[in-house]
């Protein structure tokens, strides 16, 4: 009962100069306190397993219960009950809304006689520290994937050049239940990357809320501290996949401390026991990590006495929301400027896509797949195209074009027969030969539009007559008929003008069809 009469403040000072190894001598002269009291005082303080910081935190009346003999093996007697509670406690608080303080007011609940709050939260750090399992403890279950790659590479044999080359190792880990997922890529591009990523979605058979990446090019653009550049690629596969990217932050280990634990065990339980093993292709060396990877995932873990597999079922699976119906398309993107015939060209398929005439000259964001071409001008999507490889070619919309160039998009072959039937035969059969005679139809329509264009100036009669000379002496062009018109050559009588020069003999002084077509060619 001595040390109840004893001021408590001697008591602090007497576990104070103990942590400078001064002698019970010595601070038995300096404090007035018999050397047996002293010798109890620090057994008990040792027992306790606390530090003189929390020594300091404690109050009077918590003080004096530890550092008496009866109190000091009571002490211990509810320090086992409280660890023997840890790894319940583990599991409990990956659940949402569980928190340290609704479990240690259940644990007081049955035990009465039970550590203060901040006892129970320090014995509890301490247990965590010595097995590492803050990592673990700090994640809710369903809420994180962080992902990575491996510093050191496997590698594959290639039949075909003789030679070994080295393949990337990826890795994901769920950050409530620690369930791994591992593979091997040919590179950290982003196809490879974005698929390394939804396979691991899949091996876990649910999303997270979140995606937390290394700061590597395949993830982040540009990084930073607080507000880093998603790869617009990955930000696309997030929002497939309806969720978050969180990149870890630049030079922040702790960030990404669950990862990188992580590839040290795998290193021990995947790399060492295939080191011996040649693989000639991917799919064969993934097999067998995929092999080893069970054997990791279904390893009991000593302190929490089950196993990532086990925890994942028990807490996790049902926290994580459910996969998509479609698996993720990989989507390139590219900025460009319309151009001035309101088509973006797409050098991949050197083909041009139409967007609305009103954007020629904007710049917009290309998004293409395998099959598909998307085009968006301020965030909004004003074009959608199928692909089409078909080089130096153009695929266009009819309501992308301005109202005149929609009229040329409804002209046909039979279109412009029918009108050239209508101001007459002639000029029928001119426009078939026409059409026939040049390379590209659009050429061929507009020369055919113009010369029965001609009537409303010279009359259908006249443009009719223009076009049987012309025929006559094969003179197939707009400018040929018009210059017929100008010169009045269409009035002259036919039966009499044109017999004159079908038997006459070749000679170099007889005029060619020129002069009499007015000298116009095409």
């Amino acid at each position: 009962m001595a040390n109840r009469r004893l001021p408590m403040s001697k008591i602090r000072e007497t576990i104070r100069m103990s942590k400078y190894e001064i002698s019970h001598r010595r601070i038995s002269k300096a404090l007035g306190i018999s050397r047996q009291k002293i010798a109890e005082y620090l057994s008990c303080f040792k027992s306790s397993k606390l530090t003189c910081e929390d020594i300091e935190k404690l109050s009077d009346s918590e003080l004096r219960k530890i550092c008496s003999p009866a109190g000091s093996v009571k002490s211990n007697g509810r320090l086992k009950i409280l660890q023997d509670k840890f790894s319940y406690f583990v599991k409990e608080l990956k659940r949402k809304g569980v928190t340290k303080q609704l479990l240690w007011e259940e644990y007081l609940e049955e035990n009465p006689e039970g550590y203060s709050h901040s006892q129970f939260c320090y014995h509890f750090q301490q247990w965590q520290k010595q097995d590492k399992l803050t990592m673990h403890i700090d994640h809710k279950a369903g809420d994180k994937m962080f992902v990575d790659y491996a510093g050191h590479k496997l590698s594959v044999f290639d039949l075909r050049t003789g030679k070994t080359r080295e393949v990337e190792t990826f890795l994901a880990v769920l950050g409530a239940s620690g369930l791994t997922y591992v593979e091997a890529s040919e590179s950290q591009k982003k196809e490879d990357w974005i698929k390394s990523n939804e396979n691991s979605l899949h091996y876990f058979g649910g999303v997270p809320q979140a995606i937390v990446p290394d700061c590597l090019k395949s993830a982040v653009t540009k990084a930073d501290k607080y507000e880093p550049d998603i790869n617009p690629e990955f930000a696309d596969f997030a929002r497939h996949y309806d969720t978050v990217i969180l990149p870890a932050r630049p030079y922040s280990p702790k960030d990404k401390s669950l990862v990188e634990n992580a590839v040290s065990i795998i290193y021990t339980r995947i790399y060492a026991p295939l080191r011996n093993r040649t693989f000639f292709s991917i799919e064969q060396l993934n097999e067998a990590i995929r092999e080893k990877l069970e054997e990791h995932n279904n390893k009991i873990m000593q302190k929490i006495k089950s196993s990532r597999r086990q925890l994942f079922e028990e807490i996790e699976r049902h926290t994580l929301n459910p996969l998509p119906y479609l698996c993720y398309e990989f989507k390139n993107y590219k900025k460009m400027t319309c151009q001035l015939n309101y088509h973006v060209y797409l050098k991949n398929d050197n083909h041009y896509y139409s967007v609305p005439y009103r954007y020629k000259g904007k710049q917009v964001t290309l998004i293409y797949t395998s099959s598909n071409i998307e085009i968006f001008h301020d965030n909004k999507r004003i074009a959608f195209h199928k692909r089409d490889r078909t080089n130096h070619a153009y695929t266009t919309v009819r309501d992308h074009m301005p109202s005149s160039h929609g009229f040329v998009a409804d002209w046909t072959p039979q279109r412009i027969l029918n009108w050239a039937s209508g101001t007459g035969e002639n000029v029928r059969v001119i426009c078939q030969k026409i059409i026939n005679t040049r390379k590209h139809p659009e050429q061929a329509f507009k020369v055919c539009i113009g010369i029965i264009n001609l009537s409303k100036k010279y009359s259908k009669f006249r443009v009719n007559n223009a076009c049987r000379r012309a025929n006559y002496f094969g003179a197939f062009s707009y400018k040929s008929i018009k210059g017929i018109l100008e010169k009045g050559l269409d009035r002259e009588q036919e039966d009499e003008a044109i017999p004159l020069f079908k038997n006459l003999p070749d000679h170099e002084n007889i005029r060619g069809k020129k002069y009499y077509t007015g000298g116009i060619n095409d």
